[in-house]
């Protein structure tokens, strides 16, 4: 029997508190965005992602949303359409995010949960360099985790004058 893909991003949405504000990059055609969506009532959430097929996708399954409260756009993860300290939970769904864009979306105190569906995370060269380049912006990692055929990584935007 095969694991759900959403397991890992189910595992490790039990460790980001309580977020009002997600964005999802990487959403497809919503599954992650409408599981986060499910998982945190009072939250809003916004997906995005490359294809604008699968945005499209997306957006006819949440139907009317007459709070607004579930959204997607095409867009790239390096540069993301959206305002500063605007989020806080970022998820990267099988993608590695910019850290620049991460720390410029994300409120301080805000989560980064990096989420693979295939692979565990490993500890390898790669997830290092990553974790030195989130340091340089101000991430503090939290904890990493397999899940089900995958994993996740948690990280955490230190605030102002936190050491």
């Amino acid at each position: 029997m095969s694991v759900p893909p959403l397991t890992p991003l189910a595992v490790g949405a039990l460790r980001v508190g309580r977020p009002e504000r997600i964005l999802v990059l990487g959403c497809g055609e919503g599954d992650p965005a409408l599981f986060l969506a499910r998982e945190f009532p009072a939250a809003r959430v916004r997906g995005i992602d490359r294809e604008e097929a699968a945005v499209r996708r997306a957006a006819e399954r949440v139907g009317l949303d007459p709070e607004g409260r579930i959204a997607f756009k095409a867009g790239s993860p390096r540069r993301l359409p959206f305002p500063d300290d605007g989020f806080d939970l970022l998820v990267a769904l099988d993608m590695r995010p910019s850290p620049a864009e991460a720390a410029r979306v994300l409120r301080p105190g805000g989560r980064l949960l990096a989420v693979d569906t295939g692979a565990a995370p490993t500890g390898g060269w790669r997830e290092r360099l990553l974790r030195l380049r989130l340091a340089r912006r101000g991430f503090e990692a939290v904890e990493s985790e397999a899940a089900g055929e995958g994993g996740f990584s948690l990280a955490r935007l230190r605030g102002p004058g936190a050491v």
